[in-house]
């Protein structure tokens, strides 16, 4: 677009201030608020909660909310954008005083932000109050993603028979996603009770598709000395076409973005290389007070 010296409106900039955000391109994301301040559309509401959610998604924290405090106006999507960015990066006790400031009314998105972050913290009891001030406070309806969340809260607590109770109470068809929440916590836990009433009903559902899923289930059974069983997931994995997805990531590098996959041989290095590139990267992390454990 500056090539044809075209001059993008607030809707094109909030859409690719969106895309900025999918795929991390943070820089190109910080170009998009330099030509908005030029241009005088930084105070526009969709632009400026473009870049609160842009920032967000790449990570700077700090840059979100620096634009979300010098916004004169803020509606719900404003809001949820930055309780959002504080729920993704395990600042839940921000998202949620956020959430108590909040001068508009909450939505279903909102408590999608306030219980992720109730996930990431382990905030078991206000994970179910929140929950259930959906529809006593605020007349919302719970949706799947409301009790997708309750469901990986209480079991990441090791609550598995709670959080059975709790998925059999959904008013629909529960789902590969739950069903994912329970059963990586029964691995983990070595629960095979609820493990194994979780893995049938996951085979049943001739939709699902999470290869995932199928890999833990298999690793349950094996844990449980259940061989034929485990080798029967395995052969209905093959028999469904399920097939396990390669890792992607990107990076951006002098402003292109640069797709990686998981055993892709698109980057050679030699060890001394990679040995330079990590202790970079460590150094990096250390710079932003990571707390991390490093094993050789």
């Amino acid at each position: 677009m500056e090539d044809s010296k075209v001059s993008p409106d607030a809707v094109t900039l909030s859409r690719i201030l969106s895309a900025c955000g999918s795929v991390g391109a943070l820089e190109l994301g910080k170009r998009v608020e330099s030509y908005a301040s030029e241009t005088g559309l930084q105070q526009n509401i969709y632009v400026a909660t473009g870049l609160v959610d842009m920032y967000g998604k790449c990570g700077s924290i700090e840059e979100a909310l620096r634009v979300f405090e010098a916004m004169p106006v803020k509606n719900e999507a404003t809001w949820n954008a930055m309780i959002s960015t504080y729920a993704h990066h395990g600042h839940a006790q921000e998202a949620l005083l956020l959430f108590d400031q909040m001068s508009v009314p909450p939505s279903d998105v909102t408590f999608v932000g306030v219980l992720s972050a109730c996930v990431h913290a382990g905030l078991v009891d206000q994970g179910r109050r929140y929950f259930h001030e959906m529809s006593s406070l605020y007349g919302l309806v719970p949706k799947i993603e409301h009790y997708t969340n309750v469901i990986d809260l209480l079991s990441r607590a090791g609550m598995l028979d709670e959080a059975w109770e709790f998925m059999e109470k959904f008013p629909g068809k529960p789902d590969e996603i739950m069903l994912g929440a329970i059963l990586g916590a029964c691995q983990k836990r070595k629960d095979g009770v609820v493990g194994e009433k979780a893995m049938k009903m996951l085979m049943e559902m001739e939709e699902a598709k999470n290869a995932g899923n199928y890999v833990i289930s298999s690793k349950v059974y094996a844990d449980m000395k259940m061989w034929d069983e485990s080798a029967k997931v395995r052969a209905l994995m093959r028999d469904r076409g399920v097939v396990k997805t390669p890792g992607c990531s990107w990076i951006e590098m002098e402003g292109e973005m640069m797709e990686f996959n998981a055993g892709s041989d698109c980057l050679q290095c030699g060890k001394e290389d990679a040995g330079s590139l990590l202790g970079l990267l460590v150094e990096e992390m250390k710079k932003e007070r990571y707390n991390f454990a490093v094993g050789v």
